[in-house]
């Protein structure tokens, strides 16, 4: 029998959104700030030959025209302001996470609470600058050796490095807005953005491949279909999930005794996330962007190294899903799903699992339960990662069509929506109360019973 919110959540209708004001001033903010971010990305830097970076960024498709234009929204493609994205955050972010899992003081800053997280939310912005300076002026010293700067020079490194990461950090002073008073996660919306508007230009490519014959038309329709299906299928995947029976006992408060109750434990296929592919995509392609970007001759060690793990290559696919695995399992264990935190949560508040002591025994136990999902879960990433990877390799196609972005895209797409639910479900939670409370007041009104009278 379904619950009162999933009763709910299935009357939600367009008349019950156009009621939720809150929510619709959260939308419409969300979107203006994304259209702000969508102009930066065409506001090139100042010193770039124009027409030096388009034809170099054919060249380059390969290697800069997959994963990081993906997540630059095409910006670094235009070398815009935005053009080392929000990635330099994420990188940020990911290592103080790792860093708290690790680290001991960076674990108790963990467990302080608000005053904690404020700390580490602190070092992450100052890991961002850190990160961003760094990588702005590696791009500024490669733009220079390709020859696509009108003036090059100390005045255009410091020009370019403290464009870039005004930009970073403007992006993400943009997503703490949209986390704070919008709609969905900010920084995963700004990503997610930058590949839906890289989609129609890959589609446009694509089919002009197929116009001119250098792909077949059966071809097309059965990349089509395998897009449609891996999109299926990672939505399937992404909501799959292993439920562990949880059982609470009898307790006692003051003179009554409330019953044991029971709940569940979901953990998810992929507890990870996105995160493992992406780490895996950026340590694959940084060789290639560096010979790229330098405009140099590369070096014997390099060019055997370009060679071996150049795109589509045996050796870069199986070290692509080895790493892809590796990260799975240890962002997993550090990070997502720490079974001893999980464990000892479950004892404070008096939760077992049936048939399994408390404290060590269930987190050994939960640890059994996680290596064997991970085990589907990293092949459910290799093979969705890979897959358009080999096929795009075999055939030629010059559009890039990955499937970090579509996991991308499904993840935040699912979470996105949850929040617009929830938001219309507390809109509808709350009209509810004020209509039981206006007819309690007008029930009370005629039901009023008058008082004896004086005798």
């Amino acid at each position: 029998m379904a619950s009162a919110a999933e009763q709910m959540a299935a009357n939600i209708s367009w008349r019950t959104f156009g009621k939720a004001t809150e929510l619709r001033q959260r939308i419409l903010f969300t979107i203006g700030l994304l259209i702000i971010y969508r102009i930066g990305t065409y506001i090139p830097v100042p010193g770039i030959d124009g027409g030096a970076l388009r034809q170099f960024m054919e060249d380059a498709a390969a290697s800069l025209g997959g994963v990081i234009n993906l997540f630059t929204g095409g910006a670094i493609g235009r070398m815009g302001v935005f053009a080392l994205g929000i990635m330099p955050y994420i990188s940020a972010s990911i290592i103080i996470q790792l860093m708290s899992a690790m680290v001991p003081a960076f674990e108790q800053l963990k467990k302080e609470g608000e005053q904690g997280r404020k700390k580490l939310n602190q070092y992450t912005r100052y890991g961002t600058v850190v990160l961003a300076t760094f990588q702005a002026y590696g791009l500024a010293v490669s733009l220079e050796g390709g020859g696509l700067v009108t003036d090059p020079g100390w005045f255009f490194r410091i020009a370019c490095v403290v464009t870039l990461v005004g930009g970073t950090m403007f992006l993400m002073w943009l997503g703490e807005q949209i986390t704070a008073r919008g709609i969905g996660n900010g920084i995963s919306l700004i990503i997610f953005v930058g590949i839906i508007a890289e989609i129609p230009g890959a589609l446009a490519q694509f089919f002009e491949q197929g116009r001119t014959g250098a792909i077949s038309t059966p071809v097309v329709l059965g990349i089509i279909i395998m897009l449609f299906a891996t999109l299926t299928f990672v939505v399937f995947m992404e909501r799959s999930q292993r439920k562990i029976h949880i059982q609470y006992p009898r307790r006692q408060v003051g003179m009554k005794v409330y019953d044991g109750g029971s709940s569940h434990l979901p953990i998810k296929v992929n507890p990870a996330g996105v995160i493992p592919a992406i780490f895996a995509s950026s340590l694959l392609l940084l060789p290639t962007t560096i010979s790229t970007f330098s405009g140099a001759d590369a070096g014997p060690v390099m060019s055997t190294i370009l060679t071996l793990f150049g795109p589509g290559r045996p050796l870069y696919l199986l070290f692509f899903a080895g790493m892809i695995v590796f990260f799975t399992y240890f962002y997993t264990h550090n990070v997502s799903f720490k079974t001893e935190d999980v464990a000892d949560n479950l004892k404070s508040q008096n939760g077992f699992v049936p048939g399994i002591r408390p404290g060590k025994k269930t987190a050994e136990y939960l640890e059994y339960v996680v290596n064997r999902i991970l085990v589907l879960g990293a092949g459910y990433l290799a093979l969705v990662v890979l897959l358009p990877e080999m096929i795009r390799t075999q055939l030629s196609i010059t559009a890039y069509f990955g499937g970090t972005s579509i996991l991308i895209i499904v993840s935040v797409g699912m979470d996105t929506v949850q929040q617009v639910q929830s938001h219309l479900l507390a809109h509808q939670y709350e009209g509810l109360i004020e209509k039981s409370q206006l007819r309690g007041r007008k029930g009370g009104g005629r039901n009023k019973r008058k008082g004896p009278a004086r005798r």
